[in-house]
């Protein structure tokens, strides 16, 4: 990386998970830079802790504390979390400083910190609701036209029962996506059209159960094809035949879409896979990164330089960022934060930080602030502390104190970890329960071992809605499917027996319907939470391996890890052989 090496690399013992793991000579540069001590837990414990306080697809109906008017909220009654609708919370119907405290030195500041936001009314979803249009039931979103239970996504417009799809247009089941319309149950796919069950393509358009296609059309069950079109598992037929077979498959029969995934998934496996995912990178490692240089040991990020150990930077422009999960666009100097962005500088310990400067530990902070600490909520402000205005020198002299505390008088929690100045917020002070949140998707764990971890839990309250129809009752053809189908609460196969935030149930709304009528597919039989999981299945974990080169025998770093069955290359084998 290009930071100045100031020290030899070391091997430090995790305070959570007890594993040892190594702290990089050019890290070190990085964290004097931010005036941040080396962490204490390793990368993965790391990542973990922020993603448990990112609740993306655990909704709830709850009113606004403010106007009344029903709301969907992430915070459900339980938490304690006071809820304001969007509209509420961004008025001038109450102020977010009337909350604010002293600091207290007999306490510890995360203690303190965890009975403000206990105390002051929270956004129900973290979106701008101004730019949303017929889009309620969506969360950690900008930009949407008739989308419904739609996550992290942007600029779209009659996406349904989706994460991470940017630019796209009529998507229904699919994950990652960009630039694409007419999409189902694909992944990792950009500048498509009409694409269906399919993992990392690009710019093709009528293809069916395949993977790494770039510039085809007209391809079904194939991998690893460019600017070809009308093949079928790799062959090259006529259009004729193509249209022949294609409609032999009968795709509308929800058996033989599952018997053609089994059969797909393990033709796929014939064929060599690149060691990473990504194009355009200079000196790089992680998996999904475009267009970066000296980013290590990332995942999903685009236009960044110099970061490492950093998630979902999906805008970018970032720079010198180091354990930061989700958002980006032009960040510099963000160490410790979750979904921050849009022109950040020199932040540790955000947690929805947008448009900020100088801001150490605090949330939903958004618009033109700086020189913050321990604040939340709080626009357009500048030298408070836990929400509370001081003047520059008075702030200037208080916050070195306050960190000095955070070492003198750490948090610590019931397993007996420590947090100092530096360390990302406890687990214990989340305002989601672990099983609500992201942690849950990319480190599950049954209750009793988050509980075990020191994480918190939401046992699933019984349903008030009474099932009406078996999933094993459903037509197998979509051609068998009538319009009455809308109003069937219909049970989810897996039964709430999965650890994958199971609903056990869930309907076909009536714009869900006519998109499978239009494109003939069958009906799902899983709730839209564990149609997620299934799906990321397809997408590699966000942890990395040594394993050797299957042609050269080179060791590689990758997402792969030794044990799975793929056939492996590194980058100029794969380059030989397939690009």
């Amino acid at each position: 990386m290009l930071l100045i090496q100031n020290m030899n690399s070391e091997t430090k013992n995790c305070q959570n998970c007890k594993k040892d793991f190594v702290i990089e000579s050019d890290d070190f540069a990085f964290y004097e830079k931010m005036k941040v001590p080396a962490p204490t837990f390793c990368p993965d414990c790391r990542l973990q802790r922020r993603l448990s306080f990112r609740n993306e697809r655990a909704l709830y109906k709850r009113s606004c504390e403010l106007c009344g008017k029903d709301t969907i909220t992430m915070y459900d009654l339980s938490g304690g979390i006071k809820n304001y609708c969007g509209e509420c919370w961004q008025s001038d119907k109450w102020d977010p400083m009337q909350y604010g405290k002293e600091h207290d030195f007999s306490k510890s500041f995360f203690n303190q910190f965890s009975e403000l936001i206990r105390k002051i009314p929270h956004r129900n979803l973290s979106v701008n609701f101004t730019t949303l249009m017929n889009s309620n039931f969506t969360n950690m979103n900008h930009a949407l036209k008739n989308c419904y239970y739609l996550f992290n996504s942007d600029y779209d417009e009659n996406c349904m029962y989706s994460e991470e799809v940017e630019h796209s247009k009529d998507c229904v089941d699919v994950t990652m996506i960009e630039g694409t319309e007419l999409a189902y149950e694909s992944l990792n796919c950009n500048k498509c059209y009409q694409i269906y069950y399919s993992v990392d393509c690009e710019n093709s358009h009528n293809i069916w159960f395949s993977k790494n296609l770039s510039g085809c059309s007209n391809c079904f069950g194939c991998m690893n094809l460019r600017n070809q079109q009308y093949h079928i598992f790799n062959e090259k037929v006529s259009k004729e035949e193509y249209d022949k077979k294609v409609g032999e498959y009968k795709l509308d029969s929800y058996a033989n879409v599952q018997n053609l995934k089994k059969k797909i998934s393990e033709f796929w496996l014939n064929f060599p896979h690149k060691y990473i995912h990504g194009v355009k990178n200079l000196n790089s490692s992680g998996d999904y990164i475009s267009n970066s240089k000296y980013v290590e040991k990332s995942f999903i990020a685009t236009e960044s330089e110099n970061c490492k150990h950093c998630m979902w930077l999906i805008l970018g422009g970032n720079k010198e960022c180091f354990d930061f999960t989700q958002f980006g666009e032009n960040g510099h100097l963000v160490y410790e934060s979750l979904i921050s962005g849009q022109n950040i500088n020199n932040v540790i310990g955000g947690n929805v930080v947008v448009d900020g400067r100088n801001i150490s530990y605090s949330m939903h902070c958004v618009g033109n602030n700086s020189n913050l600490f321990g604040c939340f909520g709080l626009r357009n402000k500048q030298y408070c502390i836990l929400n509370k205005q001081y003047t520059k020198e008075e702030y200037e002299a208080l916050v070195p104190k306050i960190i000095a505390h955070m070492n003198e008088m750490p948090y610590v929690d019931k397993k007996g970890r420590i947090y100092k100045y530096g360390e990302f917020f406890p687990a214990e002070i989340s305002q989601f329960s672990y099983n609500e949140t992201s942690a849950q998707e990319f480190f599950p764990m049954k209750k009793e071992s988050a509980e075990g971890n020191g994480f918190l839990w939401k046992d699933v309250k019984e349903k008030n809605y009474k099932i009406t129809l078996k999933s094993q009752d459903l037509p197998d053809s979509i051609l068998d499917v009538k319009e009455d189908i809308t109003a069937q609460i219909i049970e989810c196969e897996h039964r709430g027996q999965c650890n994958e935030q199971c609903a056990t149930a869930f309907r076909v709304i009536s714009q869900e319907l006519q998109f499978y009528k239009s494109q003939n597919l069958p009906l799902p039989r899983l709730c839209p939470n564990c149609r997620h999981y299934q799906r990321t299945k397809n997408r590699n974990p966000v942890k990395l391996f040594l394993r050797n080169c299957a042609k050269c025998n080179k060791e590689i770093e990758t997402s792969y890890a030794s044990d799975r069955p793929e056939i492996v290359y590194c980058e100029q084998c794969y380059q030989q052989e397939v690009a």
